[in-house]
């Protein structure tokens, strides 16, 4: 395995570096501000420079209107656009709508979606997560039936990302209620105006809204909706989406970025008349997660140089997720430790350290081990598809 970058590569990222440097302030900080309009006309300028560049879409195949990107050179962009927290605009669309809409959509479904995606003149949204069926997802409840030249979906789709402001999402919905759990799961996309889909916004504990609830109730959608296969979502949708960039190198990168932060403070502050870095304690432990963010690091690296390689990720993807998912935890508790009370102040207030940074990112980590499949989820693909170890035997029924 050759974890190092190519020339090429690394002039890339001094090109990345050069641009971002030419067209942020030096103070920007994107806190994801939805209610200024003077940060969301800025963001938004921002992601229409990343489309003119060719950038918002690197990674997409040529014939789609993307440069092609090795993963590799996807990675080196994440990176540095994480270092600093530049505004990407919509996610979703691009990383999760476009990859099944590009294999198994029909041409006009590509013709309709795929340049508004590119061009950042779509915000999409993923109806996925259900009440009771997150990291299960298979046990997923919504309902689609067809009625002549519609399916009329009902159900309860939750913790949908952005769905307040999307015009469109994608999501699932079960086709054949008969079939076992895997299968008779159908992909929809869905205009979010239609008529009969509601959106309640989820506050999360730091007083941010980006999550909703979803309700479909006799939202009526049309056949041209359907995208690939009636009943082979599972084995479509889901498997091409993830088959896209997953290293998770923004996701370490925003760890090393705290982490410095951390120290930063640590050597700026003191307390009973000498600075922190001079507690042994806190070295120690500052020391211990200098060395854990590097793991992390290798392991995102891993799986980029992998999916380069066209080689098989079977446990490799839950293990890199696992690990820096429940390594912001322990560095997040570990900056509170160093802080105290002063890491408890929210952004906005003169008195927060580092604008309040500390406070957001202890907030934010709370979730961080549910989101996007549980800690206890990723331990059991790691079991069966990383070690090859047997399902674990359920209970007899009545026992």
């Amino acid at each position: 395995m050759d974890l190092r970058f190519s020339e090429e590569d690394e002039a890339f990222r001094k090109e990345v570096r050069e641009f971002l440097s030419a067209e942020l302030p030096p103070d920007w900080e994107d806190t994801g501000d939805t209610e200024s309009s003077e940060a969301k006309a800025f963001r938004d300028q921002f992601v229409k420079k990343l489309v003119a560049k060719g950038w918002r879409t690197g990674a997409w195949p040529k014939e789609y209107g993307g440069q092609g990107w090795s993963f590799t050179k996807q990675l080196v962009f994440n990176e540095e656009m994480a270092a600093r927290k530049a505004p990407k605009g919509d996610f979703l669309g691009p990383h999760v709508a476009a990859p099944p809409i590009m294999v198994h959509g029909t041409e006009e479904q590509k013709k309709m979606h795929l340049p508004p995606i590119a061009k950042a003149e779509a915000i999409w949204c993923e109806g996925f997560s259900e009440p009771n069926a997150g990291s299960d997802l298979a046990s997923l409840q919504t309902r689609a039936v067809e009625e002549g030249d519609y399916f009329i979906l009902n159900g309860q789709k939750t913790w949908t990302t952005h769905a307040h402001y999307a015009d469109w999402g994608i999501f699932l919905a079960r086709t054949d209620p008969t079939a076992p759990k895997h299968k008779g799961i159908s992909c929809f996309l869905i205009d979010m105006k239609t008529p009969g889909v509601t959106v309640v916004p989820i506050v999360d504990a730091s007083g941010f809204h980006s999550l909703n609830e979803v309700y479909l109730d006799n939202a009526k959608i049309p056949r041209s909706g359907l995208l690939g296969e009636k009943n082979k979502a599972w084995s479509q949708t889901i498997r091409t989406t993830l088959d896209f960039e997953r290293s998770g190198a923004a996701t370490v990168t925003a760890l090393g970025i705290f982490l410095e932060r951390l120290i930063k403070y640590t050597k700026g502050t003191k307390r009973n008349g000498a600075p922190l870095a001079n507690d042994p304690i806190i070295r120690q432990k500052l020391a211990n997660m200098v060395v854990e963010v590097a793991v992390a690091r290798v392991l995102a690296y891993r799986i980029a140089w992998m999916q380069n390689e066209d080689l098989p990720i079977t446990g490799e993807a839950s293990q890199t997720k696992l690990f820096s998912s429940e390594l912001q935890q322990r560095l997040a508790n570990v900056g509170m430790q160093i802080l105290k009370m002063p890491g408890l102040i929210k952004e906005g207030s003169r008195w927060a350290p580092q604008g309040g940074a500390f406070e957001k990112f202890y907030v934010t980590s709370i979730p961080i081990t549910f989101g996007a499949g549980t800690s206890e989820v990723q331990r059991q693909v790691v079991a069966l598809s990383g070690l090859g170890l047997p399902r674990e035997p359920r209970p007899a029924k009545g026992s």
